[in-house]
C-alpha cells in the first residue's frame, strides 16, 4: 500500500509540475506577442503613426457656435481627405503624374516618396473639395482611397474671425473661443476618442451677428474714408457686460487664415496695449469727483506748470481756470492734471488698479493683453496719465472701465457668453458712488452735446462720451503726425444700456472737408454710425423732443 501511494504522490507531483510548466509558457507566449508588437509599432511608418492621431482627432466633432439669437457662426462639415497604400500602388512615378493633372501644387517628389515608401498607410492631401474628389476618382488609380472627416466651417468669414478663432487641421481649437471650448474639457475628450457625437449641444454666445456686422462695416469705411492703418470697436452691454459685438481690422477669413498671423492682423481690442489719449480724462475727473476733492462746481487752477522738469500746459488755451465740467469739455490737460495732484500718486494708481485699467481682464477670450505701467509711480507719471500718456491698456479694458462710470458705479467682468443682469450683479464690484456716476453720465452728455462729441450725435437716441487723440510712440519719441484715436461712448445717456468704443489707428484728412484728423473728425462719427443702425436692432426706441413739448401732427 505504501508503494501505491508512492507511485500517486509522483504521478501527481507530475501533473502539478506539467501545469505550471504550461501556464508559464503562456504567460511567456502572451508577453512575447505583446513584445513584438510593440516593436512593429516602434518601427512603424512616421506617417502610418500620423495616421492613427490624426484620424481620431479629425473624426470627433465639435459644438455648433452660435450668437445670441440662434444664428450659426461655426459648424462642422465633412470633407474628403486623401489617402494612398504604397503597397498597392503599382508604378509611384504614373500615380503621382496623374494626381498632378487634376490636383494644384503637388509636391511630385515628396509624394513620390511616400508612394514608393512601402509604408500601409500615408496621407496625401488633406480636405479635397467635391469636384477635386471626383476628379481623382475618374483617375482610378488602384491604392488611393477618401477617409471622410471633419472640418471647421464659419459661415459669415471673417465676421468675427478674432472672436471665433480658429481650429488645426484635425479640428482642435486654437485660438479664440474655438480654444477656449477645448480648455473646457472638449479637446481633452476628442483626444481620447470620446467626442464623436453629432448632437452636440451649440455653444451659444453673446454677440449679436446683425450688431457685428454693423461694426465691422463701418469700420471698413473708416479705413476706407481716412485711409487708416487699422480701426476697432466694441458695443458692450453695461448693465451685464456682455459683448455684443466686437471686430479689429485687418482681420481675417477663419476659413482660409493663410494671413491670420500676420502683424497687422493683431486684435487690437483685447490683445493690443495703446495709451489711450484724452478717453483716459474721464477716469480722471471720475477719480476726482469720488475722492470728494471736488465737486461739478469747483474751479481748478489751469494755467501752465512746471513738475519734474517739463512744462504741463494746454493744447488750446481756455482761461486760467475752469470748472469741472468745463474742464472735461474742453479737454484741458492741466486741468485734468491738477485733479490726479489732488488725488495723490498712490490714490491715482489704487483708482486705476480698481477700474481694472492696469490688469489683465479676465475673460473667455485667450488673446487677452496686458496692460503696462510705470516701474515706479512718480508724480510726473501720474500727472501725464491723468490726461492719457504713460499708461497702455486694452481698448476693451477701457470699454469695461467705462461702462462702471455709467451704470451706476458697478465694474463687471466682460463676457463673451449670455449672462442675465442678476447674474452680472452677483459678480460685480462697486467701484465709485452712485453721485460720481450720475456726474459722469452729466459730462458724458455735455461734451456729447456741446464739446468734441457732437459728430456721434445720433437723433433720437442720446448719445454721450468723450473723445481721445493720442500721438504714438515710435522709437521711443511721440510722433505728431500718427495718432491713434478714439471715441468713447456710451447711450442713451438718461440711463445707458450700452458703451461703444471705436478706434482708428494712424488716420489722415479727409481731403476736401477742412477738418484735421482729430479723433472727433474720425472716431466719433463713426461711434455715431455704429449707434444710428444698431441702436434700433439691440431694442432701444427712439425719443424725439429732449425737453420740449411733443409736437402733434394731424392729417
Amino acid at each position: 500500500m505504501a508503494a501505491v501511494h508512492g507511485s500517486g504522490n509522483v504521478r501527481s507531483r507530475i501533473r502539478v509540475k506539467s501545469r505550471m510548466i504550461i501556464a508559464i509558457a503562456c504567460f511567456i507566449g502572451v508577453y512575447a506577442v505583446i513584445g513584438g508588437r510593440l516593436v512593429q509599432y516602434g518601427l512603424a511608418n512616421v506617417d502610418q503613426d500620423q495616421h492613427f492621431a490624426a484620424t481620431d482627432r479629425s473624426l470627433a466633432s465639435r459644438p455648433d457656435i452660435v450668437d445670441r439669437n440662434g444664428d450659426v457662426l461655426a459648424t462642422d462639415i465633412h470633407v474628403a481627405s486623401l489617402y494612398g497604400e504604397p503597397r498597392r500602388i503599382v508604378d509611384a512615378d504614373e500615380a503621382v503624374e496623374a494626381l498632378s493633372s487634376v490636383l494644384p501644387d503637388v509636391d511630385y517628389r515628396e509624394w513620390h516618396r511616400k508612394l514608393s515608401s512601402g509604408a500601409g498607410f500615408v496621407w496625401l492631401r488633406r480636405e479635397l473639395t467635391p469636384r477635386q474628389q471626383a476628379d481623382v476618382l475618374a483617375l482610378g488609380i488602384p491604392g488611393l482611397g477618401f477617409r471622410t472627416e471633419k472640418r471647421r466651417f464659419y459661415p459669415g468669414g471673417p465676421l468675427a474671425s478674432h472672436i471665433l478663432g480658429l481650429v488645426n487641421i484635425d479640428n482642435a481649437g486654437i485660438a479664440g473661443l474655438e480654444k477656449y471650448i477645448d480648455d473646457q474639457g472638449l479637446g481633452t475628450m476628442q483626444d481620447l476618442g470620446l467626442d464623436i457625437a453629432t448632437d452636440l449641444a451649440p455653444v451659444k454666445l453673446s454677440l449679436d451677428a446683425r450688431v457685428q456686422y454693423i461694426v465691422r462695416d463701418e469700420l471698413n469705411h473708416a479705413l476706407d474714408l481716412y485711409q487708416a492703418i487699422a480701426a476697432g470697436g466694441v458695443v458692450l452691454n453695461v448693465k451685464t457686460g456682455e459683448v455684443v459685438a466686437m471686430a479689429s481690422l485687418p482681420d481675417y477669413d477663419p476659413n482660409n487664415p493663410y494671413n491670420a498671423l500676420d502683424k497687422d492682423r493683431l486684435n487690437r481690442m483685447s490683445g493690443g496695449v495703446f495709451e489711450m489719449g484724452s478717453t483716459f480724462k474721464s477716469f480722471t475727473t471720475a477719480m476726482a469727483l469720488d475722492s470728494g476733492m471736488v465737486n461739478m462746481n469747483s474751479r481748478v487752477d489751469t494755467r501752465p506748470f512746471r513738475v519734474g522738469g517739463y512744462t504741463i500746459k494746454e493744447f488750446h488755451n481756455k482761461g486760467s481756470s475752469l470748472t469741472v465740467p468745463e474742464i472735461f469739455k474742453y479737454s484741458s490737460n492741466v486741468g485734468s492734471a491738477r485733479e490726479a495732484d489732488m488725488v495723490g500718486v498712490e490714490g491715482h494708481k489704487a483708482f486705476l488698479t480698481r477700474l481694472g485699467l492696469l490688469s489683465r481682464l479676465d475673460t473667455e477670450l485667450p488673446e487677452v493683453a496686458t496692460p503696462t505701467q510705470p516701474h515706479e509711480w512718480k508724480k510726473i507719471n501720474s500727472m501725464t496719465i491723468a490726461f492719457g500718456h504713460g499708461v497702455a491698456t486694452t481698448p476693451l479694458n477701457t470699454a469695461v472701465a467705462a461702462a462702471a462710470l455709467m451704470n451706476g458705479g458697478w465694474l463687471i467682468p466682460p463676457t463673451f457668453l449670455p449672462r442675465s443682469k442678476e447674474d452680472a450683479q452677483r459678480l460685480a464690484t462697486r467701484v465709485v458712488s452712485q453721485q460720481t456716476s450720475d456726474n459722469m453720465r452729466e459730462l458724458f452728455d455735455l461734451n456729447g452735446e456741446h464739446g468734441s462729441g457732437r459728430q456721434a450725435l445720433v437723433e433720437g437716441y442720446e448719445v454721450g462720451g468723450k473723445t481721445g487723440t493720442a500721438e504714438k510712440v515710435i522709437n521711443g519719441r511721440y510722433v505728431g503726425n500718427k495718432r491713434f484715436n478714439a471715441y468713447l461712448a456710451s447711450f442713451p445717456i438718461r440711463d445707458p444700456e450700452y458703451i461703444v468704443l471705436v478706434v482708428v489707428d494712424e488716420p489722415k484728412p479727409v481731403p476736401g472737408s477742412g477738418q484735421g484728423a482729430t479723433a472727433a473728425s474720425n472716431a466719433a462719427p463713426t461711434a455715431g454710425a455704429i449707434v444710428r443702425r444698431a441702436a434700433p436692432l439691440l431694442g432701444l426706441t427712439p425719443e424725439f423732443g429732449k425737453g420740449d413739448d411733443a409736437l402733434l401732427v394731424s392729417y
